[in-house]
């Protein structure tokens, strides 16, 4: 089964769906990314500074007035504001308020990724860089029109992310990778260490994978039927009825059909120590 490459996880309701059942080096040393679109003399100069442009360009989203607000934008991420760089990436790769571009979102996205310097950063900017690392690394490793294919490109981006940042999309993508062999030998001791990470700050997919891999015994793994209950039923609770995430459905319908009252009890008992934990 293929299953899609953060999403918040309400554990009451996961425990109420099982109980129903039983009883690297910094960025500037990466290569360089294309510079995106558009010129400071293609923006009306009408705006302070890029940061009272990036007021506005995010106000004038807000109130719909997505003309304006990318007129704004654009002027505030060729000043260097980085998340004016990230909401338009983001716009431009989910077709919000903006002809859907992939490829102008990798240029907004990859220009955070070149101009990243950690000795120097804001750890207000950190969560649009990370984002724009996982981004860039997702378009190597899917390709564009106009971008080849690069998976050790990919790799390298969800590494930095995953370890320098400790994003979950990035350590789920690189589990992906170590599972797959895409790009690097596979090494499922490596697929396991990043997905435990990111299950653990509740992505979605991350839990779906592990507890699969927990509940079957796979990729080497000692069965751990109740651990691997207590991860897919948190994944989905999580996944609600977005046909995207149907898979993860059918790896839990699979395994609830299968678990006794052992696991079922257990997996339970896991799920309540993992929220006792977590409210701490």
């Amino acid at each position: 089964m293929a299953f899609p490459a953060h999403h918040s996880v309400r554990f009451y309701c996961s425990i109420a769906l099982l109980g129903a059942s039983v009883v690297m080096t910094p960025a500037r040393a990466l290569d360089s990314e294309p510079t995106p679109p558009g010129s400071a003399t293609a923006a009306l100069p009408v705006f302070k500074d890029p940061m009272a442009a990036l007021r506005e360009g995010l106000a004038g989203y807000r109130a719909g007035n997505f003309d304006a607000s990318v007129r704004a934008l654009r002027y505030a991420a060729e000043g260097g504001q980085s998340m004016a760089q990230w909401k338009l990436g983001q716009m431009y790769a989910a077709g919000d308020g903006v002809p859907h571009d992939d490829i102008k979102a990798f240029q907004y996205f990859s220009q955070i990724v070149a101009s990243y310097d950690e000795d120097a950063s804001d750890p207000r900017e950190i969560p649009f860089v990370s984002s724009a690392f996982v981004s860039v690394g997702n378009y190597n490793l899917h390709g564009l029109q106009t971008l080849k294919r690069n998976p050790r490109r990919a790799f390298q981006l969800f590494h930095y992310a995953a370890t320098n940042f400790s994003d979950a999309n990035a350590q789920y993508n690189l589990a992906r990778m170590y599972l797959d062999g895409d790009g690097i030998p596979a090494d499922p001791r490596q697929a396991t260490r990043w997905l435990s990470n990111a299950a653990e700050k509740n992505h979605m997919e991350a839990q779906a994978l592990l507890g699969n891999m927990l509940f079957q015994g796979l990729n080497g793994l000692p069965r751990q039927r109740h651990r691997g209950l207590m991860y897919l039923t948190l994944a989905r609770e999580a996944a609600g009825d977005r046909p995207e995430n149907r898979w993860i459905v059918d790896l839990y319908d699979t395994a609830i059909r299968t678990a006794d009252d052992f696991d079922k009890q257990a997996a339970h008992i896991e799920l309540s120590r993992q929220l006792a934990k977590r409210s701490r």
